[in-house]
């Protein structure tokens, strides 16, 4: 029977059979393929509750995003509008503004509250 995961070594245990399920290549629809996706879910609470992550830093949210859509910075100067200020805002030297930030939001499709963050 599943149970929540409480302990390390709970949550060790829980891993080492998520691991075992997925070399063993189960099929969907079976119940080796319901048991890993519970202990998946299970797994992922024990994480967020025990090792949360911290959001990511304004700057490197947007060049993490540049990089994913394969664009360029210049393209990102081209998105805020001015280019003579792309370089201080990816150096820190500057920060951005609320239309910046809209528009960052927009097409770049970066969460608000990962830009609007003290950096």
């Amino acid at each position: 029977m599943l149970k929540p995961i409480k302990t390390e070594d709970q949550y060790d245990a829980t891993l080492a059979r998520v691991y075992e399920l997925m070399q063993a290549e189960v099929m969907e629809g079976s119940p080796e393929s319901d048991e890993l996706e519970i202990l998946i879910i299970l797994v992922k609470e024990y994480e967020n509750e025990h090792y949360p992550m911290p959001p990511p830093n304004p700057l490197e949210a947007i060049k993490f995003r540049l990089d994913q859509m394969g664009m360029s910075e210049k393209e990102l100067g081209e998105i805020l509008g001015y280019r003579s200020r792309k370089s201080e805002i990816l150096s820190g030297k500057r920060k951005l503004s609320l239309a910046m930030i809209r528009k960052l939001n927009q097409v770049l499709h970066i969460p608000a509250k990962i830009l609007i963050q003290i950096y």
